[in-house]
């Protein structure tokens, strides 16, 4: 695991945009690298997953302020598409996708979810960075790069550097509560952990074989 993220120049210039486009609108918007290609690149690995989390604005009113800085450096306007919210396939606020460059990104927002009883579909709100980091699958996917601030790597659980240097599949919230608001989670700490060769957190296990984890899996 390294120690930190060395961008590709594809990558630099797409952050040196998105920071110029922040400047430019005089916009007080912080922007994280969130989730899967922290991650990857932490472990060495090469990554077009790039998804911008946002702190206090949609990705479409992004998108549109990057436009406007594109267009005043006599550059094009780039299409965005607005991926509606789809709780059903975990899509639980609207996404914006859009091509700056080379690169392809997903601009989403820092989020707090809560979940009624008997539903695995959450109710979504604009979240701090850290309860949009407890709200995550597990630790290792929740660490940010924070590109307003030049690339510090946040591990906002605590656990996540760790977790990952350790080869460590771990809940950031206990496993039965994460695994009850969304039983496929599941799923995804197994294929992780076949992905990476990382093995599971005992309490991941514990808590997989609990009645009603089981019940709420089968039931999906």
């Amino acid at each position: 695991v390294l120690d930190t993220i060395t961008l590709t120049q594809r990558e630099q210039e797409l952050f040196d945009t998105l920071l110029a486009a922040v400047r430019h609108a005089g916009a007080d918007t912080s922007l994280r690298c969130a989730g899967g290609w922290v991650r990857d690149k932490l472990l060495g690995r090469d990554s077009d997953d790039i998804d911008i989390a946002l702190d206090n604005m949609l990705g479409k009113d992004f998108a549109d302020l990057v436009n406007e800085y594109l267009k005043s450096q006599g550059r094009e306007a780039r299409h965005a598409a607005v991926i509606q919210s789809n709780p059903d396939q975990s899509k639980h606020l609207e996404t914006a996708r859009m091509k700056i460059g080379e690169m392809w990104i997903d601009l989403v927002n820092l989020r707090s979810e809560t979940y009624a009883a008997d539903s695995r579909i959450p109710s979504m709100t604009f979240g701090t960075p850290e309860q949009d980091a407890m709200r995550r699958d597990f630790t290792i996917n929740a660490l940010f790069y924070n590109i307003t601030q030049r690339g510090v790597v946040e591990d906002l659980t605590g656990r996540g550097l760790q977790d990952l240097r350790d080869g460590l599949i771990r809940t950031p919230l206990p496993p039965r509560e994460t695994f009850l608001d969304d039983p496929l989670r599941v799923l995804r700490a197994v294929r992780f952990g076949t992905r990476f060769g990382f093995r599971l957190h005992p309490d991941i296990l514990e808590a997989a074989a609990s009645e009603q984890v089981c019940s709420g899996l089968m039931w999906w």
